[in-house]
């Protein structure tokens, strides 16, 4: 699949077009919660609960979709979660009730997850080290847009024609990234990885062994929570809070995606003269600065736009965090690749699931979101900064060395 360099950016760009399944489910449809909780007769609290769910599910469609991969093929797996996805997002549309409403995002999440998880295994199949470093590193560049545009397009598509289009358009974008990748990828000259005949358990068991490892999916679990908790409040902070418009509000939340396409950019030169590991380290400690920032100003009162500008430090930081992140977990594992990146994806998104869940139950106040928030970049600058500053001979060169 990846040969040559040259290559790179366009099979970089049809895989970032699948992996934005992700963002683009979470992120269109936020303007819209106070039209969709006004149509399903339920408060936009309640709808709200639809993020986490998502998240959550789509966590166990990669603990599933990551072995299967490993066993039969990269190709099956993904194509048939981008076809569920279609097909829940065209359902969605339809929908009358909230546990309706509800039941269509969790089969949509479930083949969501199928779609993605492949493509960390995709990328490990053929590339290790600071190459897949910098891969992963562009398909975030190239995948950073989703959220940026996102919102927008959902804000567009609720003015003109209506929540429901929300969904359409998901649709319409799955059977897009099917053909992409049918084209693109999995061509009649794709090479399949080699597939042996390890049960699940003993997948899970050989990668849950790598104790190296278990570092970085958890120093990734915890980021990706404190980038969770602003999405899922992201509506109450600057619409009910703020009282922003919905426009303003697609315009703020692009802004934290903005930055993180600058931080994307930075990393992918910073890869030239450091390793990911190094990177990673600096990158967690911007972040945790962030928010002690977001926690002086919500205690000070400040106005929205120096807000604005501590919690896009803070969600941006995600461009050079994720694409480490990714690129030191996978180099353990040039064996069951798929597994691995389920046990990361499913990590991350259960558990940001489940806090973000937890965090919708309780009395929703600006200061309570950035206070978790920083209980999550605590422990990630804990794990990240506790482990050896060295990296190994196996990897000299390579996305550990430090």
């Amino acid at each position: 699949m990846i040969k040559k360099q040259s290559s790179h950016t366009g099979i970089a760009a049809v895989l970032a077009f699948v992996m934005a399944l992700g963002p683009f489910a979470l992120d269109t449809y936020l303007p819209a919660f106070p039209q969709i909780a006004q149509s399903l007769n339920v408060s936009a609290h309640q709808v709200s609960l639809s993020i986490s769910l998502y998240v959550f599910v789509l966590a166990l469609g990669q603990l599933s979709g990551g072995p299967l991969s490993d066993h039969f093929g990269r190709s099956k797996v993904m194509l048939a979660g981008i076809g569920i996805f279609g097909l829940a997002s065209i359902l969605l549309a339809f929908a009358t009730s909230l546990p309706e409403f509800l039941i269509l995002r969790v089969l949509q999440a479930f083949g969501g997850g199928w779609a993605t998880v492949t493509i960390p295994a995709l990328v490990r199949d053929r590339l290790s080290g600071v190459e897949a470093a910098k891969f992963f590193s562009l398909i975030g560049l190239l995948m950073v847009l989703a959220p940026a545009l996102a919102p927008n397009i959902g804000s567009l598509l609720l003015n003109f024609y209506g929540w429901e289009a929300i969904f359409v358009f998901l649709a319409l974008y799955s059977t897009v990234a099917f053909l992409l990748i049918k084209i693109f990828i999995f061509k009649p000259s794709y090479q399949a990885a080699k597939q042996d005949k390890a049960s699940v358990w003993q997948r899970y068991k050989t990668v849950l062994s790598t104790r190296s490892a278990m570092r970085f999916m958890l120093t990734g679990t915890f980021s990706f929570t404190v980038m969770m908790l602003f999405i899922t409040h992201s509506s109450f902070i600057y619409q009910e809070h703020f009282g922003v418009t919905s426009t303003v509000f697609s315009l703020l939340f692009s802004a934290n995606v903005v930055f993180m396409l600058i931080i994307n950019l930075t990393n992918r030169r910073l890869l030239n003269y450091f390793a990911s590991v190094r990177i990673l380290r600096w990158f967690v400690l911007v972040q945790g600065t962030g928010i002690v920032l977001l926690i002086y100003l919500t205690l000070s009162n400040a106005p929205l736009a120096i807000f604005v500008l501590a919690m896009v430090l803070t969600i941006g930081s995600m461009g050079a965090i994720s694409p480490n992140i990714q690129a030191c977990y996978m180099e353990f594992f040039s064996k069951n690749g798929g597994t691995a990146a389920a046990l990361l994806g499913a990590t991350q998104f259960s558990v940001a699931g489940l806090i973000s869940a937890v965090s919708t139950l309780l009395p929703e106040s600006v200061l309570s979101v950035i206070l978790a928030q920083a209980v999550c970049s605590f422990i990630c600058i804990t794990l990240i900064w506790s482990g050896r500053k060295g990296g190994t001979k196996k990897h000299k060169k390579g996305a550990y060395t430090n």
